[in-house]
C-alpha cells in the first residue's frame, strides 16, 4: 500500500513557531506571539489571524526573513531523518506564505503546498493572494497515494485531518490544539517516537 505523509512545518517539523521568529526582529514581537498562540489553540480563525500577521510583518524584508529562518530555525532531527529516507512520499503543507518559507522548503526537498502570498511594484509584499486549505492541498494526493498520513499540531491542521486515512496530533514543540487531538487517531509528543510510530502505521 503506498502511503504519503504530510506534515505541517510549524511547530512540527520546526521545533519552534515561525512567525514570532520574524516578529522578534521587529517591534510586533508581542502582537505576533499573542495572534500566533490564540490561532494554536482555536481562539481565532487562522484565516483571519494569518492575514492579520501578514499585515503586520509585510514590511520586512525577504532577506532578512530568510536569514532569520536560516540561523534560528531548528528541525526536529528524528523527522528530517524519516522524511530523507523516503522523499518521495512526504511533503509539507503549510499556510506560511510561499515567499518567506521557499528557500527552507526548497532544502528538505520534497514537494510542498503553501500559502501564496500578493506582490506588488516592485516584488513588495502586499497580502495574501490565497490561503492554503490544508483539506484541499492533500485530497488530490488521494489520486497519487492509496493511504493519507497527517502529521500537525494547530487548528489550520484539521481541515487536513479530516481528509486524511490517518491522523497525528504532535506536540513536540508544544501541546497540540485541543480539536486537533479530538480528532485525531494518535497523539504523540517526541520526534523519535513519532517516527516508530510512522514506520508501524
Amino acid at each position: 500500500m503506498s502511503t504519503a505523509y504530510c506534515f505541517d512545518l510549524d511547530g512540527t517539523l520546526t521545533r519552534q513557531e515561525l512567525l514570532p521568529l520574524i516578529a522578534a526582529a521587529t517591534d510586533m514581537s508581542d502582537e505576533i506571539s499573542a495572534l500566533t498562540e490564540a490561532t494554536i489553540h482555536g481562539l481565532i480563525l487562522f484565516e483571519k489571524s494569518f492575514k492579520l500577521r501578514v499585515r503586520l510583518l509585510r514590511d520586512v524584508s525577504f532577506s532578512a526573513i530568510h536569514d532569520v529562518f536560516e540561523t534560528q530555525v531548528d528541525f526536529d532531527p528524528d523527522i528530517m531523518a524519516f522524511i530523507q529516507s523516503r522523499p518521495e512520499q512526504c511533503f509539507v503543507v503549510t499556510g506560511n506564505l510561499d515567499v518567506w518559507v521557499k528557500p527552507m522548503l526548497d532544502k528538505l526537498g520534497i514537494a510542498s503546498f503553501t500559502s501564496i502570498a500578493k506582490l506588488g511594484q516592485g516584488g513588495a509584499l502586499e497580502g495574501v493572494q490565497a490561503i492554503l486549505n490544508k483539506g484541499d492541498a492533500i485530497a488530490g494526493l488521494k489520486e497519487r497515494f492509496h493511504r493519507i498520513v497527517a502529521i500537525g499540531e494547530g487548528m489550520n491542521d484539521v481541515p487536513m485531518f479530516e481528509v486524511a486515512d490517518v491522523r497525528v496530533a504532535f506536540g513536540g514543540a508544544h501541546e497540540p490544539s485541543r480539536v486537533l487531538k479530538q480528532v485525531s487517531d494518535f497523539v504523540v509528543n517526541d520526534g523519535r517516537a513519532l517516527c516508530r510510530l510512522l514506520n508501524m502505521l
